[in-house]
C-alpha cells in the first residue's frame, strides 16, 4: 500500500516533497513496506523519512521529529497499534497540521485527511464465508488463501479545509465515501 499511498498524496499535495512514513518496527511487513514505498518515492522525485512507534510515548515523540524536520505529510502503515490508537494519531496529525493518509476508514472517519486501504466490510464478509466453510466441515488447510480485492477510499472534506487543503476532483472522483 505504501507506493499507492504515495501516490495519492502525491496527487493530492503536489508540492510536497518530504513525506514521513509511520510503521511499527515490530510489524512482519515493515521492511517491504519500506523498501517499496521508498522505491515509490524515488520515482516521483520526493524525499522518504521513516519514523517507528510501537508505544504510545513513541507516538508522541514520532510527531516531534516530524514538526523539526519540517514534514510535508504523513503516510500511515496499517497495523494493530495504530489502528487501535487512531484517534490519537488523527489528533496529533491534526495538533501539528501534518497532512495525512491512512490505512483504514477509521482514520478518516474520525477526523483523518484521507484514507486508502483494504475496504474492512469485505474483509469481515470474507472471514464469515471461511468460518462458514469450516463449521460445515472444510478443513482450513483446505482452503484457498484469497487476497483482499475490494480498497475504499475516504476524504475528509471537514479536515482539508481545517488544512486549508483544496482535494482535486480527480481525487473526490474517485473517493468512495466523502465526509463533508
Amino acid at each position: 500500500m505504501g507506493p499507492k499511498h504515495l501516490e495519492l498524496l502525491h496527487e493530492l499535495l503536489p508540492t510536497a516533497r518530504k513525506i514521513v512514513s509511520l510503521l511499527n518496527p515490530g510489524n512482519p511487513n515493515a521492511n517491504a513496506y519500506t523498501v517499496q514505498t521508498q522505491a515509490a518515492t524515488d520515482a516521483l522525485g520526493l524525499r522518504l523519512q521513516v519514523l517507528t512507534a510501537h508505544t504510545e510515548a513513541d507516538l508522541g515523540a514520532a510527531f516531534g521529529t516530524m514538526v523539526q524536520q519540517r514534514a510535508d505529510a504523513l503516510a500511515v502503515i496499517a497495523d494493530p497499534f495504530f489502528i487501535a490508537r487512531r484517534e490519537q494519531i488523527v489528533a496529533l496529525a491534526a495538533s501539528h497540521a501534518i497532512p495525512a493518509i491512512y490505512p483504514i476508514a477509521y482514520f478518516a472517519e474520525c477526523g483523518g485527511l484521507m484514507s486508502y486501504g483494504a475496504a474492512v466490510r469485505s474483509l469481515y464478509q470474507e472471514a464469515g464465508t471461511y468460518a462458514g466453510r469450516i463449521l460445515k466441515g472444510a478443513k482450513p488447510i483446505d482452503l484457498p488463501i484469497q487476497q483482499n480485492t475490494k480498497y475504499d477510499m475516504v476524504i475528509n472534506l471537514k479536515t482539508a479545509k481545517a488544512l486549508s487543503i483544496a482535494v482535486p476532483p480527480s481525487l473526490l472522483a474517485r473517493a468512495d465515501k466523502v465526509i463533508e
